[in-house]
């Protein structure tokens, strides 16, 4: 059986499957399969947001720095989610932080590319944004949780379990 082409991953994917043939098409002439290892960072927040990924296997951690506390995780996604937002709306660079958290398999995108090509077929870029629109308002979500778990334990979880005295 001959390998996966892109687009026969777009295809497959849940975030764009659904998609017309010709969109699919044209996505795909701007995406690449990749494999990353655990540890390996995508992205430092800050950092400019020049590809994205959708996610076919394995797991990533979204993570921010935090004066005091370091690096804290805010999410983690899953297999059959997108990764990055930020190659959107200028100036282009990323919100958060990105780590394999688990090997992953991903089609990896030109953003630069995928932003002409939404700019060229105005249905397309809008169907694009509105999805990627769902998947900020899903982070923004997971990052207000956090941040609430952050702030009612500032000194960890393990603190609450400790009785007053």
């Amino acid at each position: 059986m001959p390998p996966l082409t892109v687009f026969d991953r777009l295809a497959l994917h849940p975030f764009v499957g659904d998609l017309p043939t010709n969109w699919l098409q044209k996505l795909a002439s701007f995406g690449r399969p990749t494999l990353r290892h655990p540890g390996h960072r995508l992205f430092h927040e800050g950092a400019p947001a020049n590809t994205f990924w959708l996610l076919t296997s394995g797991a990533i951690a979204l993570d921010f720095q935090v004066p005091g506390r370091g690096s804290i995780v805010i999410e983690r996604l899953e297999s059959g989610a997108p990764v990055g937002w930020s190659w959107l709306l200028p100036p282009y660079r990323w919100s958060v932080g990105a780590v394999v958290a688990d090997e992953c398999h991903a089609i990896e995108f030109d953003a630069p590319q995928v932003r002409r090509l939404m700019a060229e077929d105005a249905d397309l870029g809008r169907e694009l944004a509105m999805r990627f629109v769902g998947v900020l308002a899903d982070r923004l979500t997971a990052s207000r949780v956090r941040l609430v778990e952050l702030y009612a334990y500032p000194a960890g979880p393990e603190q609450a379990e400790r009785p007053v005295t």
